[in-house]
């Protein structure tokens, strides 16, 4: 089953509808209403290790590789991007991997003017 099937079979028409969401699931990201002349667009990628890129690929280019595909969906919704979240997983924590991780993240998001806001 695809990505699209899984949302369109799981997902799509269940739950509340908002008069403020403009789009909701099924696109690159969602568009909510936040004032009567302003919108909000958040994406979510997830990349996984084995699936989205090699495991011994280096953790800045991972980094780098993760906000830009959701650079991407924001530029496919038309938006300017301004902030982002991040959830890492990891099965223990490194270090040397994790300063890498870092600024390979960082570097993107400062090309952008991204800031780092939250996340898990």
């Amino acid at each position: 089953m695809t990505e699209f099937e899984i949302i369109r079979r799981y997902f799509t028409g269940r739950g509340i509808r908002r008069a403020d969401v403009v789009v909701g699931i099924g696109d690159d990201g969602a568009v909510v209403q936040v004032t009567s002349d302003s919108d909000l667009v958040t994406v979510v990628d997830t990349l996984v290790a084995g699936v989205h890129f090699p495991p011994e690929t280096h953790p800045a280019d991972i980094a780098y590789k993760a906000l830009a595909v959701n650079l991407s969906d924001m530029a496919a919704m038309g938006a300017i991007p301004a902030w982002a979240t991040l959830a890492v997983s990891l099965p223990q924590a490194d270090e040397v991997w994790l300063e890498a991780f870092a600024q390979g993240f960082f570097q993107l998001a400062e090309r952008y003017g991204v800031q780092l806001i939250g996340g898990d």
